[in-house]
């Protein structure tokens, strides 16, 4: 079964998404389950992660009550206060609400944090100590300028499972190449606990003109430091409708990834998603 292992919904006339600035007009409207479902039934998507947008606890709420009644969410990434005082009460309390069996990670905007050692901050790693210790997931969004404090992170907690948002956002629209990007992520190869999305590249890449060979560069080297047993596919959508349709966004995926055995294939597209968030089937 086809997992997609990052998506969003949102709707700007309920909440303010600071993120959402004039270039993406387009995409600045209501996405909900009826939007994402027969996008998902034409491309043969199964099960979903549905990943939050901004820093709410009432989104996180939100999220997980969606999820307890659409068939296809497997499961929640959401926010809580990493530095509050107590974050395991809150993991705790939204355990306990509606869909609560559903909550399978935590995630922060640590790209828009002014400090590149964010996560480092004592009250943070308290707070992402606490996550691990709720079994839960920490997924990194992250930029090429916060993956060496993300490194000491997945060093310091090695028995916690990380994903890497993104591929971390390399410049794809430059080129080929990203030589800062690869010096920064290439040193995570080692740490098994660290696993790599396939997600989010066609928004780093030309909106208007890109090809799935522009990502294969990309693909190959996440491959080469993760394997195809670290990789997980995500769409981003609709964040990706910027640069393409849902279909075209798997489609360019598989292109990449066509080389590859059937297991590895089965393994990127669905299994690690499984295994890294602890879904049930």
């Amino acid at each position: 079964m086809v997992v997609d292992s990052h998506h969003h919904f949102w709707d700007p006339a309920h909440r303010n998404y600071p993120w959402m600035g004039e270039a993406l007009a387009p995409i600045r409207r209501a996405f909900g389950p009826q939007e994402l479902r027969p996008l998902l039934e034409a491309n043969g998507v199964g099960r979903t992660v549905l990943v939050q947008t901004v820093s709410s606890l009432d989104e996180t709420r939100e999220f997980l009550a969606a999820a307890a009644v659409t068939d296809f969410i497997a499961g929640v990434v959401g926010w809580v206060d990493l530095t509050g005082p107590s974050v395991d009460d809150t993991i705790a309390r939204l355990r306990a609400g509606p869909g609560g069996n559903l909550l399978v990670g935590i995630r922060h905007q640590v790209q828009d944090e002014p400090d590149p050692g964010w996560l480092l901050r004592d009250a943070v790693q308290r707070g992402i100590r606490s996550v691990g210790e709720a079994g839960l997931v920490y997924d990194l969004l992250v930029k090429t300028r916060e993956l060496p404090a993300a490194l000491q992170l997945a060093r310091r907690h090695p028995d916690m499972t990380f994903v890497i948002d993104h591929l971390a956002k390399p410049r794809i629209a430059a080129g080929r190449r990203d030589p800062e990007w690869e010096r920064a992520l290439a040193p995570f190869a080692p740490y098994a606990n660290v696993h790599c999305k396939l997600s989010g590249m066609v928004t780093e890449a030309d909106w208007a003109r890109w090809t799935p060979q522009d990502l294969a560069p990309y693909v190959d080297r996440a491959l080469e430091w993760f394997g195809a047993e670290r990789c997980i596919y995500g769409s981003d959508w609709p964040v990706c409708l910027m640069a393409g349709g849902y279909d075209k966004v798997l489609n360019a995926l598989n292109v990449t990834i066509a080389g590859l055995d059937r297991a590895s294939k089965d393994s990127i597209l669905g299994g690690n998603a499984y295994r890294a968030y602890r879904l049930s089937r």
